[in-house]
């Protein structure tokens, strides 16, 4: 079996750009050939015969993949043999390229996070949520008066 190919530094790139939401008449306009597009740049990317790719998606979906499927998938020109969501998922994560993923779905206004980078989105909610709250802390502190009491000997 090939050794599954290591990815370029590149191919992980993030942007912390914002992604927009596709609202605009037409804005998804052929995204079938794109993804098919994709599927294409997976599967060129990938140092494993393409049968073996199949094998590992049909184990995960627990539905046959074939080689023929995937050489359809991957034309733009054959677009009635579009990946369904499931194979593309499936195709995801089988080449671990969720940059590509990532580049899709910031089409419609959102972007990924792999695994353990959940953390990193939540550190930067927490402190956001912290300088929110100190900032409200100090304006309270600023109408507070000082609490002072006669006591009585």
């Amino acid at each position: 079996m090939a050794k599954k190919s290591v990815p370029s530094p590149a191919q992980f790139a993030f942007t912390f750009d914002a992604p927009q939401p596709a609202t605009l008449p037409a804005a998804l306009a052929g995204m079938d050939a794109r993804v098919a597009r994709t599927v294409g740049e997976i599967l060129k990317d990938d140092d494993r015969d393409r049968r073996v790719i199949a094998a590992e998606m049909t184990v995960l979906l627990d539905e046959e993949v074939t080689k023929l499927m995937l050489d359809a998938y991957a034309s733009p020109a054959r677009d009635g043999h579009n990946i369904s969501f499931a194979r593309m998922l499936a195709l995801i994560a089988v080449s671990n390229r969720f940059d590509l993923l990532d580049r899709e779905l910031r089409e419609i206004g959102a972007a990924v996070l792999v695994g353990e980078e959940i953390h990193a989105a939540q550190v930067g909610h927490l402190r956001s949520e912290i300088s929110k709250l100190t900032a409200q802390l100090k304006q309270i502190e600023r109408m507070a008066p000082t609490i002072t009491r006669n006591r009585r000997a």
